[in-house]
């Protein structure tokens, strides 16, 4: 039976030819803050893109002059003053379930912060694969400044494999907002560039990655989600099956011929060969990076 399309109503959603989900928040009067229903359909959608096998990247950006700007104020806080302890954990739980279906997507998700970060919106950015930055954004793990600890969504997780556990602390003890240079120089952006050109560099990246070995980029991140709990020698036992079945998979075959042959690859339902360097121009290493 054929799934039936993705077709959120509090976001915008889009598939381009190339495999590309483009998820993009629609709240720009708001700074894209994060509603009840936002947050349930985000989580739902990140789980719907795992079995939908025409998409082989993901991008989530937001609409305007901000990433997003957390959860609602005036939607969101006034409700949970009235919930009580079930309750409150019944919304913590929904915010969470949207940060691990992003982690458990076996595909790389892109990050397009073409702005404002904070809160929830931070976390939102931080649990994707890339962080592609315009040199205009900020970012803020602002829960110390409304009462809330720093442990939210995921965050205390996350936070010190990206950046280290020094400033991990740093941030999510004082609530700093960081600006995209330090965001940079720590490590929590791969990419800093002109407010102009963030989105479609981003998209570029994730086209090149959709049109990578989608089955090894899934072990990929199943790896790197799952063996930081491991020994070295149980990481290295994970690795070698890992491997073996990328060796059996078909991507593996048609990589080895194209190189044979000196010729581009199309690895199994791509819409366009692999390149080796990327374009001229969207490369990681472009003038308008910061590197």
């Amino acid at each position: 039976m054929a799934r039936p399309p993705i077709a959120p109503k509090t976001f915008d959603f889009a598939l381009s030819t190339f495999g590309v989900a483009e998820i993009t928040l629609r709240r720009p009067e708001t700074l894209n803050s994060l509603t009840f229903e936002i947050y349930e359909e985000l989580r739902d959608t990140f789980a719907a893109l795992d079995h939908d096998a025409a998409v082989r990247a993901v991008v989530i950006t937001g609409e305007g002059r901000a990433f997003c700007s957390g959860g609602d104020v005036d939607t969101i806080i006034g409700e949970l003053f009235a919930r009580d302890m079930e309750g409150l954990v019944a919304f913590t739980r929904v915010t969470g379930s949207l940060i691990r279906n992003m982690r458990a997507l076996r595909r790389p998700v892109v990050a397009a912060v073409n702005g404002l970060a904070v809160g929830a919106g931070a976390v939102l950015a931080l649990a994707c694969d890339f962080r592609v930055v315009s040199s205009s954004a900020k970012f803020g793990f602002i829960f110390p400044r409304v009462g809330l600890c720093g442990a939210d969504m995921g965050a205390t997780y996350l936070l010190p494999r990206v950046v280290g556990l020094a400033r991990a602390s740093e941030l999510l003890f004082l609530g700093d907002v960081i600006d995209s240079d330090e965001a940079y120089r720590i490590g929590l952006a791969n990419k800093v560039v002109s407010p102009e050109t963030c989105v479609q560099e981003a998209r570029a990246l994730a086209e090149r990655l959709a049109s990578g070995p989608a089955f090894a980029h899934a072990m990929t991140k199943q790896m790197l989600e799952s063996e930081h709990t491991m020994t070295l020698d149980q990481a290295i036992e994970a690795e070698a099956q890992a491997q073996a079945l990328c060796m059996q998979h078909s991507d593996f075959r048609v990589a080895y011929d194209a190189w044979k042959e000196k010729a581009p690859c199309t690895f199994k339902g791509a819409g366009r060969p692999f390149l080796k360097t990327p374009p001229e121009g969207l490369a990681l290493s472009s003038s308008t990076a910061k590197v």
